[in-house]
């Protein structure tokens, strides 16, 4: 698994990506986040500052993470999209779903504020 989740209270949680999220472990990305979920997490801060690889079935497992949340109205928020990430995002619209930052601060101010 080349991402980390790291929470910063007990609702919001700050997701490493690194360098990808396809589909040689987007099922480790379901599994983490659904115990993350599990524990109580309902709002996810995607950092994609290093990510270089974002496919359908890496955007597919955030769509699923998506709708566990819905029923808790929690959130998903991009945050430091790199190039790359920012093409797919681009391209599928996505931007209209999740909500992208600049950073990863102005993403936790975000659900701050929003709380």
């Amino acid at each position: 698994m080349n991402f980390s989740i790291v929470p910063v209270t007990p609702e919001t949680a700050v997701v490493q990506i690194g360098s990808t999220l396809d589909f040689k472990n987007a099922s480790d990305f379901k599994s983490a986040t659904r115990n993350h979920v599990g524990a109580g997490v309902r709002n996810f801060i995607l950092d994609f500052s290093d990510t270089d690889i974002l496919d359908s079935t890496g955007l597919g497992s955030i769509f699923s993470l998506y709708r566990q949340l819905s029923r808790w109205s929690g959130k998903i928020l991009f945050a430091s999209v790199s190039p790359a990430v920012e093409v797919v995002v681009l391209l599928t619209r996505t931007y209209k779903v999740f909500p992208t930052f600049a950073t990863v601060d102005s993403a936790r101010e975000a659900v701050n504020a929003s709380s």
